[in-house]
């Protein structure tokens, strides 16, 4: 079983990996996009070269948050710093926000302008290299977000991947564009909202585990299972967990006869505590509560609905 040590190190290994290549990338590719997009005067290019600048923001953004949330817990942050990962998503999901208004006022000005662009053979050759560079880097965000079940990665990838979308947007517009005069500007307004998209996504996700969660079903199956192992009578309840990036904790209640000592009480709490810290890698917190305590049994009836 691996360690919350080694789980930390890991997830920062991957988020330092897909930053640098991330960084590295999208600067090559601004470069390329803004250079066809001033040659072409394609609002929608250039729009989609901004785009693909912000994703080195993003990446940076993603490195720092690596370095911050793998520090050990210390006097001011108890639980540890992994909450940094949520909050660095949050920045980038405002991030995209505030791009894809920018994009809609361009494109707005663009087609009140009336202008056709004629966008030729290096847009289409700039274009379809963005769309293979970034789905490949969204791809590899993607498969590290779900290795080490990062928030910061996945929000990167959604970026890769809508930078892609809007590079095959740009694509069908470099086709059509001698056709309709105004597919740059229209484009435009699309890229912006699947860039919103992205945001939302991003920013319900995080903002949701920053605020807490109620532990799944599934979990809460486990944690019943190990304390049917430990042949231990106690009805666990009420359940709460609080994240911070690897570190979990979880509080509830179990009921215990009221006659029972204070010391057979702790030791039992304490039994279950170390098995859910055995083999979930959870810190627990529990709460005892006497089975004679009054509306104790309506209270489990209304949790259980």
């Amino acid at each position: 079983m691996k360690t919350k040590h080694n789980i930390v190190n890991q997830k920062k290994d991957y988020a330092l990996t897909e930053g640098w290549l991330s960084i590295i990338a999208n600067t090559l590719l601004f470069g390329l996009k803004y250079w066809a997009g001033v040659l072409t005067g394609s609002v929608a290019l250039i729009a989609d070269a901004w785009h693909t600048l912000t994703d080195t923001v993003s990446s940076a953004i993603v490195i720092i948050s690596a370095k911050v949330s793998s520090r050990p817990a210390d006097e001011e942050h108890p639980f540890g710093h992994g909450r940094a990962d949520l909050v660095s998503a949050v920045i980038i999901g405002v991030l995209l926000f505030v791009i894809g208004f920018d994009f809609i006022l361009k494109s707005i000005v663009q087609l009140k302008g009336g202008e056709t662009v004629i966008f030729g053979k290096i847009a289409l050759i700039v274009t379809i290299i963005s769309i293979i560079v970034k789905e490949l880097l969204a791809q590899y965000a993607f498969w590290a977000a779900r290795k080490t079940d990062s928030a910061i990665l996945k929000a990167d990838g959604w970026h890769h991947r809508t930078d892609a979308l809007s590079s095959i947007i740009v694509l069908i517009g470099i086709f059509l564009g001698k056709f309709f005069w105004w597919i740059d500007g229209v484009l435009g307004i699309l890229i912006a909202l699947m860039i919103f998209y992205a945001a939302y996504e991003i920013m319900r996700d995080s903002t949701k585990r920053l605020m807490g969660e109620i532990p799944d079903d599934k979990l809460i199956l486990k944690i019943n299972q190990i304390i049917s192992e430990l042949e231990l009578d106690v009805c666990p309840h009420h359940f709460h967990m609080h994240k911070y990036g690897n570190h979990t904790e979880l509080t509830f209640h179990i009921l215990l006869p009221p006659e029972i000592l204070l010391e057979e009480a702790h030791d039992q709490a304490n039994k279950i505590e170390q098995a859910i810290r055995s083999e979930l890698n959870i810190e627990s917190t529990i709460h005892m509560e006497p089975t004679n305590k009054p509306g104790l049994k309506n209270h489990l009836l209304q949790e259980k609905h």
